[in-house]
C-alpha cells in the first residue's frame, strides 16, 4: 500500500477527513432545535447552514468544504454536556458552535476547555461563560455591555425618573441581566420601587404586576427570556399598566410580536444587530435569508451567519495538517486576532479574564444599537 493510501486511511479512521478528495471540515453544531429554546435554536441552525451554504458554493475554505454535525441539545443542561462529548469525542469535529442558552454554556463549555477543543457560542451571553477558559469565545454581545446602553438611552428618550424591576431569579442568563440592569440603574441613579422575581415555565405574573402597578414606577425593567417575558407583557396591559418596558437580549426577538400580538408595543431592546440597519453587508444577508427560508431573520439567526465567516476567517490563515488535536489548537491560535464586518457589523474579540485573574476566553467587541418596538417592528433609536 502506498504512503499516501496509508495516511488517508489513518484519518478517516479517526474521523477528522470525511473526503480525502474534497477534505471536508467537520464543525460541531449544539444547539436547542426542541424546546422552549427552540425559538432561539432553529434560526441559528438557518443562520450557520445559510453561511456554509455560501462559502462552499465559492470554493469553501482554502479549497476544503465545510460541514456541519448538527446535535439537538434541547436546551439543557445535561443534554448539552451529552451532545458536546458525542461531537468531540465520537464525531471527532474541528471546533463547536453552541449551546444556545447561557445555563447549557455554563455546563458544557468546560467540556470543550477540558478537550482542547474551540466552543463558539452565539447566544449565549451572561458573565462568566467565557471566563471557562481560553477554548471559549462567543461573538453574542454580553448583557454587561448591551444593557448600560439600552437603559441610558430608553430613560433619556422617554424621561423615566424611577423604575420597577421584573426578573427570572432562576436562570444563568436572566439572573445576570438583573445584576447588570442593577449596576446600570446604580450609576445612573435611578430608584427602583419594587423588584419582582418569577421563575422559567411561570404563566401568571399577575401579582408580580399588581404590585409593580401600585409601585408607581415610570418604566418596568425586566430581564426575561421572550417565553415568559412576551405573556408579562400582555398581562400588563390588561391590568392597564401602560408604562414602557426595558428589557435584555432575550426579548429581541420577533417571537414577542407572536406571543404579546397587539401589546407588544413600547418594548426597549439593544443590540448589535437589526433588521432595520441599512448597512450593505445586513441587507445582503436579510436578502439571503428570506430567499433560503421565506421569512425575515433575528439577530439569533444574523450572530450565527457572522459567526461561520469569522471561523472561516480564521481557518484562511490555518494550514490543517489533519493532526486532529494539533489542528483544534492551531484554530484556537488563530481566532483571536481575526476580524470581520458583516450582518452584524464591524466585529472583533478581546480577551477576558477568570475568576483567578488569569488571561480566559474571548469575547464580542461590538456597537450596540437602541430599539423600541411599534407596530411589529423594532424601530432603531437614535
Amino acid at each position: 500500500m502506498k504512503l499516501k493510501q496509508i495516511v488517508c486511511g489513518a484519518l478517516i479512521a479517526i474521523g477528522y477527513l470525511t473526503n480525502p478528495a474534497s477534505a471536508q471540515i467537520k464543525i460541531g453544531v449544539a444547539e436547542a432545535l426542541t424546546g422552549n429554546a427552540a425559538q432561539y435554536g432553529v434560526p441559528i441552525r438557518k443562520g450557520f447552514e445559510l453561511a456554509v451554504g455560501e462559502i462552499n458554493a465559492s470554493g469553501g475554505v482554502n479549497g476544503s468544504k465545510i460541514e456541519l454535525v448538527i446535535e439537538d441539545e434541547q436546551g439543557k443542561k445535561e443534554e448539552g454536556i451529552n451532545v458536546f462529548k458525542k461531537l468531540i469525542f465520537q464525531d471527532k469535529v474541528l471546533m463547536l458552535f453552541g449551546p444556545t442558552l447561557s445555563n447549557s454554556a455554563q455546563a458544557s463549555n468546560p467540556v470543550a476547555q477540558g478537550a482542547k477543543i474551540v466552543v463558539f457560542g452565539t447566544s449565549n451571553t451572561a458573565d462568566g461563560i467565557t471566563s471557562i477558559g481560553n477554548y471559549v469565545f462567543r461573538n453574542s454581545v454580553t448583557e454587561a455591555d448591551i444593557v448600560p446602553v439600552t437603559l441610558k438611552v430608553a430613560t433619556q428618550k422617554t424621561g423615566v425618573k424611577k423604575v420597577a424591576v421584573l426578573y427570572g431569579n432562576d436562570d444563568i442568563f436572566t439572573k445576570s441581566g438583573y445584576d447588570n440592569f442593577k449596576k446600570a440603574l446604580e450609576a445612573l441613579k435611578i430608584p427602583v420601587t419594587t423588584t419582582e422575581t418569577f421563575a422559567k415555565g411561570d404563566v401568571d405574573f399577575k401579582p408580580q404586576l399588581t404590585k409593580i402597578k401600585a409601585s408607581n414606577a415610570d418604566a418596568i425593567v425586566m430581564s426575561a427570556l421572550v417565553a415568559e417575558g412576551a405573556p408579562a407583557m400582555v398581562q400588563a396591559r390588561q391590568l392597564g399598566i401602560t408604562l414602557p418596558f426595558i428589557g435584555g437580549n432575550g426579548m429581541n426577538s420577533p417571537k414577542v410580536f407572536d406571543l404579546a400580538k397587539d401589546n407588544s408595543d413600547n418594548l426597549w431592546v439593544g443590540s448589535p444587530w437589526s433588521i432595520e440597519n441599512p448597512a450593505a453587508e445586513n441587507k445582503r444577508f436579510i436578502g439571503a435569508y428570506q430567499k433560503a427560508h421565506g421569512a425575515l431573520p433575528d439577530q439569533f439567526a444574523a450572530q450565527a451567519y457572522d459567526a461561520i465567516y469569522i471561523v472561516a476567517q480564521a481557518l484562511k490563515k490555518t494550514k490543517l495538517t489533519g493532526r486532529l488535536e494539533a489542528d483544534r489548537t492551531a484554530l484556537r491560535n488563530a481566532l483571536p486576532a481575526t476580524q470581520y464586518n458583516g450582518a452584524t457589523g464591524p466585529f472583533k474579540f478581546r480577551q477576558v479574564n477568570d475568576k483567578d485573574g488569569k488571561p480566559a476566553g474571548y469575547d464580542a467587541v461590538q456597537t450596540a444599537i437602541v430599539m423600541m418596538t411599534k407596530g411589529s417592528h423594532y424601530v432603531i433609536q437614535k
